[in-house]
């Protein structure tokens, strides 16, 4: 919509919704949820007047994401498929493999594959997918490049979503994807910082050896800035995400 005018008519099919904008939204940002109409009209209003779409809120079980890396039709990979939860509007966690039907895993993938090939696309693309309560899926967010939720590829895959990128862009043929161990991503966001400033408990995640830190070297610290991530690898994908989060409880 880019008037108020189009929000005058009847807007039930939309509702309840979540207003959004159509540019510069991420991470839980440029978005607003909405129950009436007059909600939307008064989201609108508060988002600026700026282009904006209002989306039917879904009975979702989860989230999925898939990434793929394109060269050409003949020249496509795709990592595993990752399940990954938010808090906040961002992304928390991300665990691999999803704890999905593999049936289900291979329809997100080739949901990646279908708009890659569309596109002509080349390089990384990275597809989130709402699982609906019926086990459909429903593409969230198409991202062109190296992805989030698929940091978890720096540790546990046999190449990962940046080299992935580079051979793209040089017209080699994607890597292996192969998953080397299961494994769960957590993001570290600013909020875990000390209130002064003071870094958090790196010693914890240094001294276990099935855990990796990545630092971005951002040097402001803000509620909600992803700062760096962290991955834990174990045989059983489970063990791993209970090794996470006791761990983030420790820093």
């Amino acid at each position: 919509m880019t008037s108020a005018d189009d929000l005058a008519g009847d807007l039930g099919a939309y509702l309840p919704g979540i207003l959004k904008t159509a540019r510069l939204g991420y991470d839980g940002k440029g978005q607003i949820r909405v129950k009436s109409a007059e909600e939307a009209r008064a989201a609108y209003a508060e988002m600026g007047g700026v282009t904006c779409v209002l989306e039917k809120m879904l009975e979702l079980k989860l989230e999925v994401s898939a990434i793929v890396t394109r060269v050409s039709t003949a020249q496509m990979a795709v990592f595993p498929v990752a399940e990954n939860r938010h808090e906040n509007g961002i992304l928390d966690v991300s665990i691999v493999p999803a704890r999905i039907a593999p049936s289900l895993a291979a329809a997100a993938q080739d949901m990646a594959k279908r708009p890659a090939d569309a596109l002509d696309y080349v390089g990384v693309l990275a597809v989130e997918c709402f699982v609906l309560a019926d086990d459909s899926l429903v593409v969230n967010e198409i991202a062109p490049r190296p992805h989030n939720s698929g940091h978890y590829t720096l540790d546990a895959c046999l190449t990962d979503q940046f080299q992935q990128q580079v051979r793209a862009m040089c017209g080699l043929l994607p890597g292996k994807t192969d998953l080397l161990s299961p494994v769960v991503m957590v993001n570290l966001l600013g909020d875990v910082w000390q209130s002064d400033g003071g870094e958090p408990n790196w010693a914890v995640l240094m001294e276990a050896p099935n855990a990796h830190l990545h630092l971005y070297g951002k040097k402001a610290a803000r509620p909600g800035r992803k700062m760096g991530h962290y991955t834990v690898l174990s045989a059983q994908v489970d063990d791993a995400l209970e090794q996470a989060r006791a761990l983030k409880q420790t820093l």
